[in-house]
């Protein structure tokens, strides 16, 4: 087995990072892939990291063949900062390999070291192996539901609040 480590990602990754983004894409119903979306979307996340963001990779050789990030948010419920974890994500030829185990345990201590009080990602409800994998890891279900909408459509809700 390949030895790797996990570290901060840099600029350098992002040819690395838009194919595994490719590959997790191309298992979830809800996003497409799309090279120069995703390009631009890491190239912001990295210009933020910091304080708010954390982009992680799993290196092997010099090559980005996971990652993971998650933004700090403000939660309400927990009167606390929390993140959103996302794009966690091993490259299908080394999966099985502690990779994906590795990054989320960093991300979490990341996330410790900043004062966060809950974790919270989503899954796409069709991608059985990724839920084992987060059960697994001790991750819980909620009972919550994601819904999106993209600003700028009219609304037209028929409920007054």
């Amino acid at each position: 087995m390949d030895p790797f480590i996990i570290r901060f990602a840099t600029i350098a990754d992002i040819d690395d990072m838009v194919g595994l983004l490719n590959q997790l894409f191309s298992l979830e119903q809800d996003f497409v892939p799309d090279d120069e979306k995703q390009r631009r979307g890491l190239v912001l996340f990295l210009e933020e990291c910091g304080k708010h963001r954390c982009l992680l990779v799993a290196d092997i050789f010099g090559r980005a063949r996971g990652m993971v990030s998650a933004q700090i948010l403000i939660s309400t419920a927990e009167g606390s900062q929390c993140a959103l974890m996302e794009d966690l994500v091993v490259d299908a030829a080394y999966r099985g390999r502690g990779l994906g185990r590795a990054l989320l345990t960093a991300v979490e201590v990341q996330m410790a070291k900043r004062g966060i009080t809950r974790l919270q990602l989503l899954v796409d409800m069709d991608n059985i192996p990724a839920f084992e994998f987060y059960k697994a890891c001790l991750w819980q279900q909620t009972r919550l539901i994601c819904l999106r909408r993209y600003p700028g459509l009219s609304v037209n809700c028929s409920q007054n609040i």
